[in-house]
């Protein structure tokens, strides 16, 4: 079973840097280069400098993780940051608006460290993406270089006794420790719950936690990260007992408790060109129900934000002679799906991925070359109507249960097939590799 524990965590000094809104950041990965000038123009100590270092113009390549290390250090010493003083969890609540809607939700998690898994039968942590290598030789150089991390991994865990959902509430009822809005508009609120709290409050949640195995839901490249540092450090410290390399920052969430929200990735197809569109559009009614002449607006309603749970092999089309609805014939595709368990096999994404790749190579392209994303239905239909995108194939989000059936399955889903939000915010809580 999972491993959890309390930690000292770094946190910034409100009494140094004012204002906690300056200073975190969303995580590294969803990050654009205008939003990280931004992020480093806002606060001297935005903790982007330590995420996402820049490259500055003619320094090798190594250099940024170097200076990431040197302002952690700085910041250390000149008391930007400091250590908690006792062993805690840190208790997490969010506040936001589904985009796209009016909607608001809020949902509530802890911060703690796990201890390291690597994955395969037996494991008690669960991915359920691939990863690719590039981000994780990047994230490996800067926890090399600074020994912390900074943005945790995101995991699910299921607590049907209810005990996690009522220590959070018994947590969140008083003041919190800190209070912030980002410039998305979500609020952030932490309460520090030292391992020693009367009545056993991190206890029990750590214990509820880690009952049964956990699923990965963001920060696979993180996690991947942390077992090559873990091993490598292992082979220069091999007479250390429980060393503190052999965890990492998480956040757990509670999928029994409340509903997290997964908005769903939709596929812009460029440079297809007006006969293969054409030929493509006739050929759908092989493998989905067409219904033709569904307005733009039926379409941002339906497919907009995270509307339904999905998992109903229901898709949104719209391209420049219109909208369409299209309802998977699984009977036709199912000899299309690669090979996997019926969890993956039965996803949307991975019904669409099977239609579009048969589709297009009769037209002998490659899907990869053709293929955009977008979050937004309403932007991707906008880029359609600029002449950017030849169509948009709208989907409906991945439903968590889906996510954690395919993770205990060992398989892994497509592609962006999950985009959990909102992000946690980097540099709430850092975790440094000592105790």
């Amino acid at each position: 079973m999972p491993e959890i524990r309390p930690f000292r965590a770094l946190r910034y000094r409100l009494d140094q840097v004012g204002d906690l809104a300056d200073v975190i950041s969303p995580p590294y990965d969803v990050i654009s280069p205008t939003e990280q000038r931004d992020l480093l123009a806002r606060h001297p100590a935005n903790v982007v400098r330590l995420d996402l270092p820049s490259v500055d113009p003619g320094e090798e390549p190594d250099e940024r993780y170097r200076r990431a290390a040197r302002t952690l250090a700085g910041w250390r010493s000149d008391g930007t940051l400091h250590k908690d003083p006792r062993p805690s969890i840190y208790v997490y609540e969010q506040t936001y608006t589904v985009p796209g809607t009016g909607e608001e939700r809020s949902q509530r998690g802890f911060f703690a460290r796990l201890r390291l898994e690597s994955y395969g039968a037996g494991s008690g942590v669960l991915p359920h993406e691939r990863t690719f290598p590039e981000p994780r030789e990047d994230r490996y150089r800067l926890l090399r270089a600074t020994g912390v991390n900074t943005s945790p991994v995101v995991v699910m865990y299921a607590d049907r006794s209810g005990v996690a959902a009522a220590s959070l509430a018994t947590a969140t009822a008083s003041a919190p420790e800190v209070d912030a809005s980002g410039p998305d508009g979500v609020r952030h609120r932490l309460w520090v719950v030292p391992s020693d709290y009367a009545g056993g409050l991190a206890g029990g949640l750590v214990a509820a936690a880690g009952a049964g195995p956990i699923t990965i839901a963001d920060g696979h490249h993180r996690y991947e990260t942390a077992l090559r540092y873990r091993d490598e450090r292992r082979m220069t410290r091999s007479c250390d007992e429980d060393p503190p390399f052999d965890y990492v920052l998480v956040l757990l969430l509670d999928i029994t408790a409340e509903r997290l929200t997964v908005l769903p990735t939709h596929r812009l197809l460029r440079d297809v060109g007006a006969d293969s569109l054409a030929r493509l559009r006739a050929a759908l009614g092989d493998l989905f129900d067409v219904r033709d002449g569904v307005a733009r607006e039926d379409l941002v309603r339906s497919f907009e934000g995270a509307p339904g749970a999905g998992g109903r092999g229901r898709f949104g089309l719209w391209a420049r002679d219109g909208g369409a609805l299209l309802d998977a014939r699984r009977d036709s595709l199912a000899p299309l799906v690669p090979p996997g368990g019926d969890a993956v096999r039965r996803l949307d994404v991975t019904l669409l991925g099977a239609a579009l790749e048969l589709l297009v190579a009769r037209e002998g392209a490659r899907l990869d070359d053709l293929l955009g994303f977008s979050k937004s239905a309403a932007a991707a239909m906008g880029e359609v109507d600029a002449g950017h995108a030849d169509a948009v194939f709208l989907l409906e989000p991945t439903p968590v249960e889906s996510v954690t059936e395919v993770a205990a399955a060992g398989d892994v889903m497509p592609q962006k097939s999950t985009y959990f939000y909102p992000k946690a915010a980097s540099g709430l809580v850092i975790n440094p590799h000592e105790w």
